[in-house]
């Protein structure tokens, strides 16, 4: 099936991707970025910052940009590194990946530059595929090492989640968890919560940057007043950064609306503890799947034993 190409006023190409239920989803070559998924119900269930710079180099916030080889400052490059705002390539050769036959998908690939060199003397490749089915929206990043020598990286798919408001949304799954927090000195803490809320209190009067170690392979998201639950899925990145800038950092950044902060959140796939390690021509793969189920309430309260284990 040919690829649905669109080259919007922006100056930004993307690949539409749709599938018989009639859900859709938006890819950039910038970035390698989607920017768009909506369900059946024409529902966007991205968050994208309507203030959103779309002029390269800039990162354009929102949807799901990749992190790599950096997240956040963790380390010498700039803020979540450099593929975000690199040009990326329809890949033509995306194997060792079974064939996408049977879904809405695309395959795009980055290769080290000259200009990458510059910061990052590695050789690779990046690959990603972008999956669409029927309430769910699979990417699949590959890292390959092309260099004669090891190298090292840090990674993460960041999760803008479109959210009713921030104070109807918890998570489940990490409770219990190790986190560095970002806002106190990448200091290390256990969660004590049952759930992560957001609910206005004094201990949320300020952004929220927290990486949490060695999480389930499953999370789920839940949004009260959509009574809509987001899971997310992950292999190959043990951890999960959640942020929320919430409303000083929201009007401190120039592409963020200065109530924005209410209607987004992000829960992102990532391997920030411990890097990854590439021998010479070895490849790492990792696998994240978002889907969305309705929430079932019992006693006005979810169930989140069903979250979490009880779908399929």
């Amino acid at each position: 099936m040919p690829l649905n190409i669109v080259h919007e006023a922006d100056g930004f190409p993307r690949i539409i991707l749709t599938e018989p239920s009639g859900s859709s989803a938006a890819v950039l070559l910038y970035g390698g970025q989607v920017v768009s998924w909506k369900n059946e119900r024409r529902e966007e269930l991205l968050f994208m910052s309507n203030k959103a710079i779309w002029k390269t180099p800039k990162a354009i916030r929102g949807g799901i940009p990749v992190c790599f080889p950096q997240f956040g400052n963790l380390g010498s490059l700039e803020q979540h590194g450099f593929a975000r705002n690199r040009l990326w390539s329809l890949d033509s050769d995306p194997s060792p990946l079974p064939p996408a036959n049977n879904q809405s998908s695309v395959d795009l690939v980055l290769k080290s530059s000259e200009e990458d060199f510059k910061t990052w003397p590695r050789s690779f490749e990046l690959r990603l595929r972008v999956c669409l089915s029927a309430g769910k929206l699979t990417l699949i990043p590959r890292v390959r090492n092309l260099d004669n020598k090891p190298f090292s990286f840090t990674f993460a798919l960041r999760n803008y989640l479109s959210v009713s408001d921030i104070s109807e949304v918890r998570i489940e799954g990490l409770e219990t968890l190790d986190y560095f927090d970002n806002m106190i000195r990448r200091d290390r803490f256990t969660e004590q919560a049952d759930a992560i809320t957001f609910d206005g209190e004094p201990s949320y009067s300020q952004q929220i940057d927290r990486v949490y170690l060695s999480t389930p392979t499953k999370i789920a998201i839940i949004d009260h007043e959509k009574k809509r639950t987001f899971v997310l899925r992950k292999v190959g990145m043990p951890d999960a950064a959640v942020w929320n800038p919430w409303d000083k950092k929201a009007k401190a950044l120039s592409d963020l609306g200065d109530d924005d902060y209410k209607t987004m959140l992000c829960v992102d796939s990532a391997a920030v503890e411990n890097s990854i390690v590439l021998k010479p021509y070895e490849e790492w793969k990792g696998h994240q799947e978002l889907s969305t189920v309705s929430s079932s309430y019992c006693s006005g309260q979810l169930d989140p034993s069903k979250v979490l284990h009880g779908f399929r």
